[in-house]
């Protein structure tokens, strides 16, 4: 475990009527509590799972990678603090900082291509990422190539709905590659997913976005889980009622 606690200060926000400081989670989230290696976040869509994600990270001083022209969009269509509750988090580290990386699959081939140029007057460097172009791939091959090669090694992992392209054969592949990482007691690993298949993975802690303030809940309990679940078990149903 490389940190502990991850703590909101709400009363230190500089205003209460723009996202994300106007969500109701994290005036009443005080502090999260991370005991395992591996930590989910889920919940419907706009509940704040990545924007925290996204300061925790920042936080540690991980970098996050983005196209600057694509960002810049982003930002004049949002919040002007759209980005900033990582200034209103504090992380508890447990002894040393390591390194470790962010993953979002929106931005992903962006740092696929910055590492195709690097690579043109130095190919050793693909050796740290299966040994080939990332982008030279289709995108569930490319990821799973990159999660393969990058969490062999000691860090802290930010995962920000790394499902996205992937098949459930790919999927349980990536639960594979986070078990047995998480095992080498050298790694840790923050995710959002909305992936009932990686929220299996045995151990680890599931914090819920849909509960105000936030809250652990087990994999049986999540809605998740039994939506696939029900869905799966009575499909007919559910396709009536559409």
């Amino acid at each position: 475990m490389h940190i502990k606690s991850i703590r909101i200060y709400s009363d230190r926000f500089p205003a209460r009527d723009c996202y994300p400081f106007n969500l109701e989670i994290f005036d009443k989230t005080k502090s999260l509590d991370l005991t395992r290696p591996v930590a989910f976040f889920i919940g419907e869509n706009g509940t704040g799972k990545s924007t925290l994600l996204q300061a925790v990270a920042k936080r540690c001083g991980i970098h996050i990678w983005r196209d600057d022209e694509g960002y810049i969009r982003r930002v004049q269509h949002s919040s002007p603090y759209a980005e900033q509750l990582y200034r209103y988090v504090q992380v508890e580290w447990n002894g040393e900082r390591v390194k470790g990386s962010y993953f979002d699959a929106e931005i992903f081939r962006y740092f696929a291509e910055c590492l195709d140029a690097w690579a043109k007057p130095n190919p050793a460097l693909y050796q740290y990422y299966g040994g080939a172009s990332l982008v030279s791939r289709s995108h569930g091959q490319r990821h799973i190539q990159y999660f393969g090669a990058t969490y062999q090694k000691k860090g802290l992992y930010f995962l920000d709905e790394p499902e996205n392209a992937l098949s459930p054969r790919k999927q349980l592949e990536l639960l594979k590659i986070l078990k047995r990482a998480s095992e080498t007691g050298q790694v840790q690993f923050l995710a959002v997913t909305h992936s009932p298949i990686l929220l299996s993975l045995p151990g680890a802690a599931i914090f819920s976005f849909d509960d105000i303030p936030v809250r652990e809940k087990a994999y049986e309990d999540t809605d998740y889980y039994r939506l696939y679940r029900d869905f799966l078990n009575n499909r007919d149903q559910y396709l009536k009622d559409l």
